[in-house]
């Protein structure tokens, strides 16, 4: 529910933004970009953090000793923010934020910007909460036998790569397929 209210609330902004980008100017839009990416990846990451806590925080119940092994599998999904948060860090980077300098971008950058943004965003909104769910199996796993730890991360890990590929292809997008 929470998932598709801030879609829906993202949505909007975007409809709006598109229907004012000649007002707002294309600076706008990357910024919406930016924060596209760092919202969707954030939502994937809580969700998925949030369906790892549920589990672990059930086993630890039943075997307190089992705490430490499972720290990590509900935390794996938690990188999923952080990778939009650096697509936002990298966007910001590009339009100047951080050299006093803010470029001065058409509405044609500033879509070029936007969507640069969305192969994180999405794809860590997704992976986060796929990533929380083989999570869980992997705490189910270690419940019944913790000398599998090792092998449990794996699964989760894998889901990860799905997320690294949209930070990798909006790194590119936005560094060298936007010219500013």
């Amino acid at each position: 529910m929470l998932a598709a209210s801030a879609g829906f609330a993202i949505m909007i902004a975007i409809l709006a933004l598109a229907f004012f980008a000649k007002t707002t100017g294309g600076l706008a839009l990357a910024v919406l970009g930016a924060a596209t990416a760092a919202a969707l990846a954030g939502i994937g990451s809580s969700l998925g953090v949030g369906i790892a806590g549920e589990a672990s925080a059930g086993v630890t119940a039943e075997d307190p000793e089992k705490f430490g092994k499972l720290l990590l599998l509900q935390a794996l999904p938690g990188t999923q923010g952080i990778y939009g948060f650096l697509a936002a860090f990298l966007v910001m980077f590009k339009v100047g934020f951080f050299s006093g300098t803010i470029a001065n971008l058409t509405v044609d950058q500033g879509w070029q910007i936007f969507f640069s943004c969305l192969p994180v965003g999405l794809s860590c909104l997704v992976s986060g909460i796929y990533q929380g769910r083989a999570s869980v199996a992997s705490i189910n796993l270690v419940a019944k036998r913790p000398e599998e730890s090792g092998k449990a991360l794996i699964f989760p890990a894998m889901v990860e790569t799905y997320a690294v590929l949209g930070l990798l292809a909006t790194i590119l997008l936005v560094m060298f397929g936007v010219k500013i």
